[in-house]
């Protein structure tokens, strides 16, 4: 038996192809049918831009920073493998040790693979999991060989190991449109401002956006539901539409705008980075949510020193923020779906995918059907 899966093939193309269909190899395993994936603003960037040789060239001239060669191959990005690593799915199968969860559940997919239990796991850093990825950078969904067996998020069916730590139920009253996103993207924005307006109630947030088209956009929602003042900043009038329909104050990206409690730098630029410090006040928090490729990004660190500024750079660690995020979802009915600009058919994701929409959602209908909304 064979089931179908997306595959990047080259910059501009995605096909479906077939593979083995998957099995349940450890008793702990479950088996998953996602009907939403949400597309990764990263992404984008091999769908978009022919990038590949370049950055095998400049890891090669060092001026490429070599862990990208260890995350997405020697010659990144280089196709076929299978991509995606966003999905709201139906469970379909449990290994026998799986007692917490039940066939026909709806729930999320962490992007990065992990165990649950190892010390790493324990301390909340589950893309950082030393269980999966065995000696790797990262374990994750979607990436490629460099990252692990694990395939993509857009086929018929995929193995989720270590599944009672690993898949999160989605609330029952969470439309599972509103948690497309919530593999990744929604949660890389939430650590980048919930915990920082957690310690400085009604803080002044910045957004730069731009480069991570859709984190920019959730980052901005839910600093205004945390009762952030939010200043959002970007070339495109529709995405500065989204951010003030989801409470932010909008603007083009060449206003200056300085003394801000958090700020969240979504340009995915190494300027956007010194802004985005730049742009902090005293005691102030900065996250970078995009990919920095130089081995010689400047920071301006006298700047941050002068200003006692932090600034966090990394991976996000979904799982571990996924139950108080579904919480909020449900709690507060906050509009994630809102940022989604393109919802198309699952059969049609080869050419969906290659789509300049902002925030791209396939779809198709569960199989079991009280999870049809």
């Amino acid at each position: 038996m064979t089931v179908r899966e997306l595959r990047f093939v080259r910059t501009g193309k995605l096909a479906w192809h077939e593979r083995p269909e998957p099995e349940l190899l450890e008793p702990g395993d479950a088996l998953v049918r996602p009907f939403l994936a949400g597309r990764c603003d990263g992404d984008t960037l091999p769908i978009h831009r022919p990038v590949s040789r370049a950055l095998q060239a400049g890891m090669a001239l060092r001026l490429v920073d070599p862990v990208v060669g260890t995350i997405c191959g020697p010659v990144p990005f280089r196709g076929p493998f299978a991509i995606g690593h966003e999905c709201v799915a139906e469970i379909v199968a449990l290994g026998p040790e799986v007692t917490t969860l039940r066939i026909g559940q709806r729930v999320i997919v962490p992007w990065a693979v992990s165990c649950g239990s190892c010390p790493r796991c324990r301390r909340g850093l589950t893309a950082k999991c030393t269980t999966t990825s065995a000696g790797a950078t990262l374990a994750a969904y979607g990436f490629g060989a460099a990252c692990g067996p694990w395939g993509g998020m857009i086929t018929d069916i995929f193995r989720v190991p270590y599944a009672e730590h690993m898949l999160v139920p989605v609330p029952p009253g969470v439309p599972s449109a509103r948690a497309a996103a919530a593999s990744d993207n929604l949660a890389d924005a939430w650590r980048a401002v919930v915990p920082g307006l957690a310690t400085r109630p009604a803080g002044r947030v910045l957004v730069l956006g731009g480069g991570a088209h859709s984190i920019g956009l959730y980052a901005a929602g839910l600093a205004a539901a945390h009762d952030g003042i939010v200043d959002y900043l970007d070339d495109d009038p529709e995405r500065r539409s989204i951010a003030e329909s989801l409470g932010a104050r909008a603007h083009h990206s060449r206003r200056s705008l300085t003394g801000y409690d958090v700020v969240v730098e979504a340009t995915s630029r190494p300027a956007g980075l010194r802004r985005a410090v730049r742009s902090l006040g005293p005691g102030g928090v900065a996250t970078a949510v995009g990919y920095y490729l130089s081995t010689g990004t400047r920071v301006p660190l006298m700047r941050m020193y002068a200003t006692d500024a932090t600034l966090r750079v990394g991976v996000s660690h979904t799982r571990t923020v996924l139950p108080q995020l579904l919480a909020f979802l449900d709690r507060t009915g906050f509009p994630a779906e809102r940022v989604t600009t393109l919802t198309a058919p699952w059969n049609d994701a080869p050419e969906a995918y290659t789509s300049k929409a902002t925030k791209l959602v396939l779809r198709r209908d569960p199989v079991t059907p009280e999870l049809a909304s």
